[in-house]
């Protein structure tokens, strides 16, 4: 792209093992790194996809999966021109499978377009042809957006969305009754079927970008001689700004993405008065001037990448604005007292960990509201929790704090939060600290009721003695965390959640044992119910007074549970264990044998990790073919442990780390697949492996 490059690489040596990996499109510069770095063997050229495996790329995309054999004829039909044109690049098989995808009328003429060579490239030209045929519209307008943000760039799904809307890509379907993120949501699925973008899975979001071919043609449809180059500027210097300011573009730009040194003067923003999306980024822009206000046509401003650490009063006059994205935890002093005349205000992307902050005085008048992190609740007028009760669109997650300063249930229901379908998420927080056993907070708690919609919950230092009915009618959750109820005793039939994939019960102080009600117990006549039948994670830590657990998951993790001294059998299973694949104990001093029954056909156990149980002397374990021999982690702090059995039926050995048992006696003996290998050290400073 014509940029030169000073690239320095520090603490290189020849050490074996090190490993530096440079990409590339151009031989001349792979040619050259490898002379220059006196590599034993030349670059590595990746090899183009086999016919078969480009074929295969296209019929995943064009027939999403489902090979009809009347489709699957048709295809086939074009297939030579198809692969010719892919020319063995993934990309291009990708895009020509997306772009086949729900136009079986339209197959033969589409590819007939993409054979032509309008472009110096196969994969412009097939890029040409899946953007003429984008549908409707307005989703053109979307992918080309795309590219005002820097290559590679990860984007969350309702940031872009976002975005599209500002800009007045998406526009309300009032036909049918759906709204501009619902819409949004299409496009954008549109564009990843197209293979225009990509999707990112991490551990806990999914991001979307776009290949760097694709952004690169996506740029290019906003090119130099096209009025929309007018509209959309990222500016990284003063001398750009100046420049632009010159060539009297101010005034016709629509999204301005500054990152300046220097941070940003009280006129500057005033040249540009017409801005739709603003997004101010670095490290010296650290206070918003005042002059914002003047910018009566925008809506959306994402300060999330700055310094800014408060909000100037005239950011209210902002009507239009509909998104405002703030750095988690930013703020160091209260929101402007008249926030709530930002009526259009549809998306508040900010969270803030501290309880006492006071929220925005009448929250309720943002009606259009859907994006609320957290709201603290206050006994000052216009910061209660009724605040809440005409937010009707609220959706995604809440978490709703300083819930002791409610009034009972009646005062509770005012937050309507059975009224809001699109909550997927709610966390529920009192006050943390020793309090006495409280029956308002039962009420106040039952006054809380979500939609049966609700998908994760939290409970959070509740001091109530029991919890509400309405907790075992949520079918579709999915994740529960019941954190700090120190004064709870009983626990709900939480066995009868059909949708329930992850429970964590944390500090429960006063839980002595987990039985029956635990669980669905069927009535007379009837057949008996499943209990957890999707539960995969569950964490137990903090509770003291726990003596029988039960089991029905695939992960256990039991922590700091010093009275625990027995594994409950559900529903007459001789194991208690069926289904486990992660075991994991820690510091639980009642634990102090482990009958050869706890582990008897274990058979999907992984792995196995018990650490800081100081009265366990005994522990057995019985044929489990799955355990995978590095994920055993082993003991630790079993300071009285004398015998240690293991029956392996299988043929893979099993090693595992044993560290400080100076009392165990019992040796392994060489039995299928298990094998002693040295002694087991005493020694808190050192593991010795054993296999």
């Amino acid at each position: 792209k014509g940029k030169k490059y000073f690239l320095t690489l520090m603490g290189l040596n020849e050490t074996k093992g090190s490993w530096c990996l440079l990409t590339t499109r151009r031989v001349p510069v792979a040619d050259v790194v490898s002379t220059h770095l006196k590599m034993n063997s030349g670059p590595y050229f990746l090899g183009k996809l086999s016919d078969d495996e480009c074929w295969s790329i296209i019929k995943r995309k064009a027939l999403a999966g489902e090979e009809v054999p009347e489709e699957l004829e048709a295809l086939e039909a074009l297939k030579e021109q198809i692969l010719g044109r892919c020319d063995g690049l993934p990309l291009a098989a990708s895009l020509i499978g997306g772009l086949l995808f729900n136009r079986r009328e339209k197959w033969h003429s589409i590819v007939q377009e993409s054979l032509l060579n309008e472009y110096p490239s196969e994969i412009e030209q097939i890029l040409k042809v899946s953007f003429d045929h984008l549908s409707p519209a307005s989703v053109k307008k979307c992918f080309a957006y795309c590219s005002i943000f820097p290559q590679d760039t990860q984007l969350r799904e309702d940031e872009l969305i976002q975005h599209w809307i500002a800009e007045g890509f998406v526009l309300p379907d009032q036909k049918n009754n759906r709204v501009m993120e619902e819409t949004g949501g299409e496009y954008l699925r549109i564009l990843l079927q197209n293979s225009l973008l990509e999707k990112v899975a991490q551990s806990w979001r999914t991001y979307y970008k776009m290949h760097d071919l694709v952004h690169d043609f996506a740029k290019s449809i906003l090119n130099p001689q096209s009025s929309n180059q007018d509209r959309y500027l990222a500016l990284h210097s003063y001398e750009e700004m100046a420049e632009n300011v010159r060539r009297n573009k101010a005034a016709s730009i629509r999204t301005l993405f500054l990152h300046l040194g220097g941070g940003i003067s009280a006129d500057m923003l005033l040249r540009f008065k017409c801005l739709h999306v603003l997004r101010l980024s670095g490290d010296d822009v650290k206070f918003l001037p005042s002059s914002i206000g003047k910018l009566l046509h925008l809506r959306l401003l994402d300060i999330s990448s700055s310094r800014i650490t408060s909000l100037p009063e005239s950011l209210c006059k902002l009507y239009n604005l509909q998104t405002l994205t703030i750095r988690n935890n930013a703020l160091e002093g209260d929101f402007p007292k008249q926030m709530s005349n930002l009526i259009s205000l549809r998306h508040l992307n900010y969270y803030h960990s501290d309880a006492k902050l006071k929220m925005p005085v009448q929250m309720g008048l943002l009606t259009c509201l859907q994006t609320l992190e957290f709201f603290n609740v206050s006994q000052e007028r216009g910061r209660g929790i009724e605040e809440l009760g005409t937010l009707k669109y609220l959706k995604g997650s809440l978490r709703i704090r300083n819930l002791g300063l409610v009034k009972g249930k009646e005062g509770a229901k005012q937050a309507k939060l059975f009224e809001k379908p699109d909550l997927s998420s709610l966390a529920f927080e009192w006050k943390s600290g020793d309090r006495e056993s409280d029956n308002r907070e039962e009420d106040v708690l039952e006054g809380l009721q979500p939609h049966p919609n609700l998908q994760e919950l939290v409970i959070r230092s509740f001091m109530g003695n029991k919890f509400p009915q309405w907790l075992i009618n949520l079918s579709k959750l999915e994740a529960l965390r019941i954190i700090g109820c120190k004064r709870c005793s009983e626990l709900p039939s939480l066995g009868q959640l059909p949708s329930l994939k992850s429970l964590d019960l944390i500090r429960l102080d006063n839980i002595r044992f987990i039985g029956d009600e635990f669980y669905v117990r069927s009535t007379t006549g009837e057949a008996e119910a499943d209990v957890f039948p999707m539960l995969m994670i569950f964490q137990i830590r903090g509770c003291p007074q726990l003596t029988i657990l039960p089991c029905s998951c695939k992960s256990l993790c039991v922590e700091n549970c010093d009275n625990l001294t027995n594994i409950k059998t559900v529903n007459g299973q001789k194991c208690p264990l069926p289904c486990l694949e992660q075991l994991s104990i820690d510091n639980c001093e009642g634990l102090t044998t482990k009958s050869d029954k706890m582990f008897q056909s274990c058979r999907s156990l992984r792995s196995l990790s018990v650490e800081c149980c100081p009265n366990l002397q005994k522990f057995a374990l019985v044929d489990c073919p799955k355990l995978i021999p590095h994920s055993f982690k082993g003991f630790a702090f079993a300071t009285s442990l004398r015998e240690l059995s293991i029956n392996n039926q299988h043929q893979h050995s099993v090693s595992f780390d044993v560290l400080d048992c100076p009392l165990l006696r019992q040796r392994y003996t060489p039995q299928r697949g298990i094998y002693l290998k040295e002694e087991i050290s005493s020694d808190p400073g050192q593991r010795t492996r054993r296999q």
